[in-house]
């Protein structure tokens, strides 16, 4: 059996093995997410209503400001938080909130990274060799 893996431009955190949730639509922690619930609560979200908690996030562009580093700190520390963030495009508030939390996060793919990666999907990611891994078809 052949994996599939994808390098990342840039990458942070430990190694986490998780199921990904995918979207060709941005993240902001601050207007996206009821970080009570643990759900996307923005209507107009492509996610809205899906839970991301415990879930790798693939999504096309991080949003936001300052906000978001507290944001991302304080969801983690309540165990409302996503396993990891993966983007295309991620801003330096985005880095910060990410290394705050201690949260694992790739970005920056030659490729449509939410093209590359479905919901449902088992991922690794190792950031200490900036690698996101297919392990298997979506559940």
């Amino acid at each position: 059996m052949s994996v599939y893996e994808v390098r990342a431009r840039h990458a942070m955190g430990p190694r986490v093995e998780g199921v990904a949730l995918v979207a060709k639509d941005g993240f902001s922690a601050r207007y996206d997410l009821d970080r009570t619930q643990g759900v996307f609560s923005r209507p107009t979200h492509k996610l809205a209503g899906e839970s991301y908690r415990d879930r790798i996030l693939v999504l096309d562009a991080a949003k936001g400001g300052v906000a978001s580093a507290w944001m991302l700190y304080e969801m983690k520390a309540r165990g409302v938080s996503p396993l990891a963030l993966v983007f295309n495009a991620v801003n330096p508030i985005m880095a910060q909130g990410a290394a705050l939390a201690d949260l694992t996060m790739l970005a920056g793919f030659d490729d449509d990274i939410t093209s590359v990666v479905a919901s449902g999907m088992r991922v690794e990611l190792i950031p200490e060799q900036r690698l996101l891994r297919l392990l298997g078809a979506a559940i």
